[in-house]
């Protein structure tokens, strides 16, 4: 299945954030093996370079580790998940203040609009 990524970004790093968000919701498991560069790349429809590139900015972030003639896999340590998890957590959150800031909108009204929102949502999924 091809994916589609869009233009404000490069691939490599967006292709980063899929991968992260899958671990942290548990699509890929601790200790997980990660397709091959070659397979990733057909899967979404990206140059193997471009997954090799993701794969490395990853590993750097400690999320995955390379092991020799083996392949790539998610890491086992729940430490760095969580610490990954809560950084995205606050960027999303971050950005979302900001916007709401730039809107107008005062602490007590963005407080209030998230209670109506969390409210409405937990009765749709009822």
């Amino acid at each position: 299945m091809a994916e589609l990524f869009h233009s404000s970004q490069p691939i490599y790093q967006q292709l980063a954030e899929r991968i992260k968000k899958q671990i942290l919701r548990g699509e890929l498991t601790l200790g997980e093996k990660l397709p091959s560069v070659r397979d990733t790349g057909i899967e979404v429809n990206v140059n193997p370079n471009t997954v090799q590139r993701t794969y490395r900015e990853l590993e750097a972030m400690h999320i995955v580790e390379s092991r020799r003639g083996q392949g790539t896999f998610v890491t086992d340590d729940r430490v760095v998940l969580d610490s990954i998890r809560e950084e995205m957590k606050l960027a999303v959150m971050n950005e979302f203040f900001q916007q709401m800031y730039e809107m107008g909108y005062s602490n007590e009204e963005i407080k209030q609009g998230l209670m109506e929102f969390v409210n409405r949502k937990g009765e749709e999924n009822r």
